[in-house]
């Protein structure tokens, strides 16, 4: 009897606990859960049956290291006070509104499924790609599985020189060997293996001192087999007299860049990449036919000012390159999720102070959608963490009122049921996981993807 009235004053006492959930179970989503559970109970709602956002559909295959933060999110998806509800999608099945009905905080860490268009002529044509959709293609998003990109052109280009785009460039230049044993897709494997792509030229609108890649991702360019670096030494004009006074880190990259327009690599090398500096997209150019694109017009820039803060300016000068795809890599951009929710459409993000959404109280955000989709893997934890840190305070602060009890996942199971939405719990994602492990091991790499949604739900509830 004793014991049995102990057990209801503890289930009366967490029940009546703060209520916190977090929407988008990326990065973002998960380190904020990982440091709310401190303190207090979470649960996570996530659009797609499977977690880990841009972990798992964003990082390039063959950056498994990369992945390896997979195992803390796991440990925080097992953990007693958080529930995973995978295939909900806020916004559409659920409300904000009805969210915040439930819960004492909502955090927002959806991040930034949107493309930053380049506002161009000819961008809406056959072989023209955003990086997002072509990275979610040989990544398995299921919303990018019937992409097919056309490679059987000689030269690619790639708007854009971050780390992206140098992903992409890697990826269509790599030996298929070397991309078998990740987690590729089987679909994109096989594209690639009969691919006809032997150049990539990845374009920017300013100069080598202004390049958005870091030196990891520019080594791994300038050491892939059978391909050589193909620069214009006209673009570094000047370069070797600006090193001496850059910071260290730009500094070497700026080095290793010059190494390889020297250098040029092996002429016997069957591919080529190259940086193509001091152009910005102009039009992309349709063959006769006007069916699909068949090259881009650039146009030539000089740069006003200099360091980071340098602008590009057009000179006037038009510059066409042949090629059969074309890939934009400029930028994701996170998209409104409930017109109850600040957004600011400018800065595409949601409108907050150190993470608290403006104007509306017990309402938080993290990640892309907080600061802009800018940083690595380590910057979302950081500023997660700070949201998650800035909400505790809140409510230790007494501006969260927890006086008042609120059903959390209870309410909101039963609402999404009367809507014939069920979601997939982590142990249910854990199935899924289990299934693309298997699969994967029958073909010699480290899982093979599922992507059909309505194949992961039957796995998941089976």
């Amino acid at each position: 009897l004793w014991g049995s009235h102990i057990c209801r004053v503890r289930g009366l006492s967490s029940s009546s606990g703060p209520r916190v959930c977090i929407v988008g179970g990326g990065p973002a989503g998960f380190y904020t859960a990982q440091q709310l559970l401190k303190n207090t109970a979470v649960d996570i709602y996530e659009r797609l049956p499977v977690p880990f956002g841009l972990v798992r559909f964003g990082v390039a295959p063959d950056h498994p290291e990369v992945k390896n933060v997979i195992n803390t999110f796991t440990q925080t998806g097992q953990h007693e006070r958080c529930s995973f509800h995978g295939n909900v999608n806020v916004g559409k099945d659920v409300t904000i509104d009805e969210l915040r009905q439930a819960y004492h905080a909502v955090v927002l860490s959806y991040g930034a499924e949107g493309n930053r268009s380049m506002g161009i002529p000819g961008e809406g044509l056959p072989g023209v790609f955003s990086a997002k959709d072509f990275v979610g293609w040989y990544n398995g998003l299921p919303s990018n599985k019937e992409l097919h990109p056309d490679l059987s052109f000689e030269t690619a280009v790639i708007l854009g020189q971050g780390n992206v785009a140098l992903d992409v460039a890697r990826i269509l230049l790599a030996p298929v060997e070397m991309l078998k044993e990740t987690d590729i897709t089987q679909n994109a494997l096989e594209a690639l293996a009969g691919s006809k792509v032997r150049r990539v030229l990845i374009v920017g609108r300013r100069g080598p001192l202004q390049i958005a890649c870091t030196i990891k991702e520019l080594r791994e360019m300038v050491n892939l087999p059978n391909t050589r670096a193909d620069m214009l030494p006209a673009d570094f004009e000047g370069i070797a007299e600006a090193l001496k006074d850059l910071p260290r880190p730009r500094k070497r990259l700026t080095e290793l860049m010059m190494k390889a327009v020297k250098e040029g690599g092996d002429d016997k090398a069957e591919k080529c990449w190259g940086f193509r500096f001091f152009r910005s997209p102009v039009e992309v150019l349709a063959g006769a036919d006007g069916k699909r694109a068949t090259g881009i017009r650039l146009a030539l820039n000089k740069l006003e000012g200099s360091g980071e803060s340098a602008r590009a300016e057009v000179t006037g000068q038009l510059e066409d390159v042949d090629c059969g795809l074309i890939i934009s890599s400029i930028g994701y951009k996170s998209i409104p999720i409930d017109p109850a929710v600040p957004f600011d459409p400018r800065r595409a993000i949601v409108p907050n102070e150190m993470g608290r959404v403006q104007d509306t109280a017990g309402l938080y955000c993290s990640g892309w959608v907080k600061r802009g989709p800018t940083g690595v893997i380590a910057t979302t934890m950081n500023d997660s963490f700070d949201t998650a840190r800035v909400l505790i305070q809140d409510m230790e602060a007494g501006k969260l009122d927890l006086s008042v009890n609120k059903p959390g996942a209870q309410a909101i199971t039963a609402l999404l049921q009367t809507r014939g939405v069920r979601a997939v719990l982590f142990s249910q994602w854990e199935k899924i996981n289990a299934a693309e492990e298997k699969r994967g091991k029958s073909l010699g790499k480290a899982r093979e993807k599922l992507l059909d949604v309505d194949e992961m739900l039957k796995i998941a509830w089976s």
